[in-house]
C-alpha cells in the first residue's frame, strides 16, 4: 500500500492536499522497516496519526503535537501527544528533553512565519543522523489572506534562503563562519507547498577543492568573465582586420572591454528582466 490508500483507510479525519502523497512515498522509502520517531505538528482530531502508524507499521513511534487540549484523549488509541505552542522556544526545549531525537520531524500546524520559524529552529538540532524536517503548506508564504500577511521580507520562505546560505558557507570561498545550519543540514529540497531539509551529523565543516592528474596543473586562458571582450574582438577585427593576441591593440582593447562600467548595466538590464519576467 502507498500512503494516499493509507491516508483513506484512516478511521479520523484529516487533509492533505493531493501532490503530498507522491512526494511523502519517495522521501520516506529510506524509512521502511526502520525502527523511527516521527513527530507531526498540528494533528487535529488524529486522523493523520493514525495513517502514519498504519504506513509506518509497528516501527514507529507516532508523536502529536497540538494547541488543543482536546487531542489529548488520542493516547487512548497509543500515541504521544503533547499540547503547546509551537511559536514558543521553551515549549520545544521541553519536549525535546522528554522525547530526545526524532528521525522524522513534521511541520503541518498553524502554517504562519513564527510558527514555522521557530519550529524550524528548534528542531534542527534535535534530528537524528539521516532524518528529517518537513514543513508543509509553504505556500503560506505567498498568502495575504487568512492573517498570514505575506509575501513578506520575513516569511519562512524567505528564512529558507538564509539557510540555503548557510550551507554554503561550508565552501570557504565564502569566508563565513558556519551556524547551527551549516554544520547541521546536508541539503533543502522545495516541492509544490512541501520544504525538506535533509539533516546529517556527518558534514565536513569545510569543502576541500580537489585536482586530478597528480595535482599536475595545467594552466590556460580564463574565459569566464571575458564575453564583452570576445564580442569587441569580433567587432573591430571586421574593421580592421584580425587583431593577433599580444599586440598593442589587443591589450588596449582587452583592458577597456573587459569590464566597462557600460557594459556591466547592460547585465544588470539582462537579469532585471529574467527576474521581472518569471512574475507575470
Amino acid at each position: 500500500m502507498n500512503l494516499l490508500d493509507h491516508f483513506k483507510a484512516s478511521p479520523r479525519y484529516t487533509i492533505k492536499w493531493d501532490n503530498y502523497f507522491e512526494i511523502y512515498d519517495v522521501l520516506f522509502k529510506k524509512f521502511e522497516n526502520k525502527k523511527i520517531t516521527i513527530v507531526e505538528v498540528g494533528v487535529g482530531n488524529g486522523g493523520s496519526l493514525f495513517m502514519w502508524k498504519s504506513f509506518f507499521k509497528d516501527n514507529a513511534r507516532v508523536i502529536g503535537v497540538e494547541l488543543n487540549p482536546e487531542a489529548k484523549s488520542l493516547e487512548e488509541h497509543g500515541f504521544e501527544i503533547f499540547i503547546g505552542d509551537q511559536a514558543d522556544p521553551i515549549f520545544w526545549k521541553e519536549f525535546f528533553s522528554k522525547v530526545g531525537n526524532v528521525d522524522i520531524f513534521l511541520d503541518d500546524g498553524g502554517h504562519r512565519n513564527l510558527q514555522q520559524i521557530t519550529s524550524l529552529v528548534e528542531s534542527v538540532e534535535n534530528i537524528n543522523h539521516d532524518g528529517m524536517i518537513i514543513i508543509e503548506d509553504t505556500h503560506t508564504s505567498y498568502m495575504k489572506k487568512k492573517g498570514f500577511k505575506n509575501p513578506s521580507a520575513y516569511s519562512f520562505i524567505n528564512y529558507c534562503n538564509l539557510v540555503i546560505e548557510s550551507l554554503h558557507r561550508r565552501n570557504p570561498m565564502t569566508s563565513k563562519k558556519n551556524n547551527i545550519f551549516s554544520n547541521r543540514v546536508h541539503s533543502l529540497q522545495f516541492f509544490d507547498s512541501i520544504t525538506v531539509l535533509n539533516i546529517s551529523s556527518k558534514i565536513p565543516k569545510e569543502s576541500t577543492l580537489l585536482e586530478n592528474n597528480d595535482n599536475k596543473r595545467v594552466y590556460f586562458t580564463d574565459y569566464r568573465h571575458n564575453g564583452y571582450f570576445i564580442k569587441s574582438i569580433k567587432f573591430f577585427n571586421k574593421i580592421f582586420g584580425e587583431i593577433k593576441e599580444g599586440s598593442m591593440m589587443h591589450t588596449i582593447i582587452r583592458k577597456i572591454f573587459h569590464r566597462n562600467p557600460m557594459f556591466s548595466i547592460h547585465e544588470k538590464n539582462k537579469l532585471r528582466n529574467y527576474f521581472r519576467n518569471i512574475n507575470r
